[in-house]
């Protein structure tokens, strides 16, 4: 059936290291020895951008502790500077970079993404994140990280100050008007003069608001302060659900926020992660998916696994199934990702090397396996169920399984009439349907 042009999927790619699998560095064809390699980022956003993505995406971490003779240093370049690279040789594709409202500095930052903005003439934006390591605050002037309901406190402050930041004067009031030796409007160019609990900036910004207004801005955290704050100041939110059930779970949360917010009816689109094995038929993507299975570092991902529920997972078979986990109600660890593993090993009944390659494929995100039919049959449940806007894809290796989605699935959505075969606008608040 071909849907009308409102109703369109979106699509971002998060772009990490050699790929989301932990495995992807050891894989033959690996693209490992590129991650410091600026090309190599440019080339992955052509790609996307080829394949008519709204954005390409970097996650950020500003510790790198490197005790493990695996730990990827998957954030080689700062984003902001990677996306100014990647911007000079593409046209079209989004860049959203994160940025830690914990440790950045307000007028630096606003400032930063303003001039990309204007760089790239309305492709930018921002994924707000409170951060959540305690390394990433020992590199920060700071002992360990404030507590949960602080760093979100801070972040409300962060967010309302960038937008004052980034509309504190349009590009109109620069007149260069020389007959009348008039450079640009100062009546219309004042401080608004911030003095909060946690910042103080006189303001204005040295750039003027960008081509689309502002920068796009997006939030990431499922927490119950985080969906408040999206509620207040987001545009689209990431999220993490396994399945349809914890998708309708999260949706309803944020309309139910976004209910009790000033703007009511605001429509904030959601972008669920995916992870995609993709091939000709479902056998090749199940082969796909079990050679990088097979290379994962068993004792690391056990560790992991051992963390995630809490019990010595050491002995545990690899090609046998899970063993029974206790119900949700009878856990005291973190909840979040527990409830994600029950719902994995309820749906597939995985042994325990499959449930360690989910899990190490995106940490519990929808995971979908086949042909290019049955890939897009699926997120096409999730788009007409409301749960989904787009998607936000976190290729298991690079540029392998960006290549595959590109080459195989971008042209079954196009048929299908739920994806653009071209662009249509410029910014990125067009792509969006924003504007």
């Amino acid at each position: 059936m071909t849907k009308t042009k409102e109703k369109q999927l979106h699509l971002g790619v998060l772009l990490y290291g050699c790929g989301h699998h932990q495995a992807a560095w050891l894989m033959p064809d690996s693209s490992v020895e590129r991650i410091g390699d600026i090309s190599y980022y440019q080339s992955l956003a052509q790609l996307a951008e080829k394949g008519y993505f709204d954005a390409v995406f970097f996650a950020d971490n500003q510790s790198f502790p490197g005790k493990d003779s695996s730990n990827m240093p998957a954030f080689w370049f700062d984003p902001v500077v990677n996306l100014t690279a990647i911007s000079q040789v593409t046209n079209h594709v989004g860049l959203v970079s994160t940025i830690s409202s914990t440790f950045s500095n307000p007028f630096t930052a606003s400032r930063q993404l303003l001039s990309l903005d204007h760089i790239t003439k309305g492709r930018v934006g921002w994924n707000l994140v409170t951060s959540m390591n305690d390394l990433e605050a020992l590199n920060h002037s700071m002992e360990e990280l404030p507590s949960h309901d602080k760093r979100y406190e801070k972040a409300d402050e962060f967010a309302a100050l960038m937008n004052k930041l980034f509309l504190s004067w349009d590009s109109n009031e620069f007149l260069y008007n020389r007959e009348e030796r008039k450079l640009i409007n100062s009546s219309n160019i004042q401080p608004f003069n911030h003095d909060g609990t946690y910042f103080k900036v006189y303001g204005p910004s040295t750039t003027p608001e960008s081509p689309q207004g502002k920068p796009v801005s997006m939030q990431a955290g499922a927490s119950k302060q985080g969906i408040a704050l999206a509620a207040k100041y987001a545009d689209a939110v990431y999220s993490v659900s396994w399945n349809l059930k914890q998708a309708k779970k999260f949706r309803e949360r944020l309309d139910e926020q976004v209910k009790q917010s000033e703007d009511s009816n605001r429509h904030i689109k959601v972008f669920p992660g995916l992870v995609t094995y993709v091939g000709h038929t479902h056998e090749e993507a199940l082969a796909e998916k079990a050679a990088l299975d097979e290379q994962l570092p068993l004792e690391t991902s056990l560790k992991q696994l051992s963390y995630f529920i809490q019990q010595d997972c050491s002995y545990w078979e690899m090609a046998k199934e899970v063993p029974q986990l206790p119900p949700v109600e009878e856990f005291t660890g973190p909840v979040g990702r527990y409830e994600t593993i029950l719902e994995i090993i309820n749906d597939t009944q995985p042994t325990v090397r499959e449930l360690l390659g989910y899990l190490n494929a995106g940490g519990g995100h929808h995971t979908l396996i086949g042909t290019p039919e049955e890939i897009v049959d699926q997120m096409e449940v999730w788009f007409e169920a409301g749960v989904a806007d787009g998607f936000n894809l976190m290729p298991p290796t690079l540029p392998g399984s960006l290549e595959d989605f590109v080459e195989l699935i971008v042209p079954e959505m196009q048929k299908r009439g739920i994806f653009r075969k071209k662009y249509e606008g410029h910014t990125f608040r067009e792509h969006l349907g924003l504007t």
